[in-house]
């Protein structure tokens, strides 16, 4: 938020303000998911462009290796990269149907290790 507020880069950004539909595959429910930030910004060619940015720890951006056998840990994780998956499925469609990007970034790209 700080990078957000301090870059003249920057034109706009928000945080949590944008309501996108999905369905859930674990509860067939269709619900709604608010993505961490939108950011409008001018890029390196001077064009604006707009991204919708979540931020989940990397653990949770690929599938769950499976083990030997299913532990309720193992089940719930893979319940959430169920929903996950749905839920960045839905962002990159609403943002392509706007000529936005959808980005996902983990703690590698925010390198929170220099605070």
């Amino acid at each position: 938020m700080i990078f957000c507020d301090t870059n003249s880069s920057i034109i706009t950004w928000a945080s949590e303000e944008i309501s996108i539909p999905y369905r859930d595959p674990v509860t067939g429910k269709r619900r709604r998911y608010y993505p961490d930030f939108i950011v409008q910004y001018r890029n390196t060619r001077g064009t604006v462009e707009t991204r919708i940015i979540e931020v989940k720890p990397e653990k949770q951006c690929k599938p769950p290796v499976k083990p030997k056998r299913n532990t309720r840990s193992y089940i719930r994780e893979v319940m959430t990269w169920g929903t996950n998956s749905a839920k960045w499925q839905a962002a990159k469609a609403y943002a392509e149907s706007r000529g936005w990007k959808f980005q996902l970034m983990t703690e590698k790209e925010l390198d929170l290790k220099n605070d």
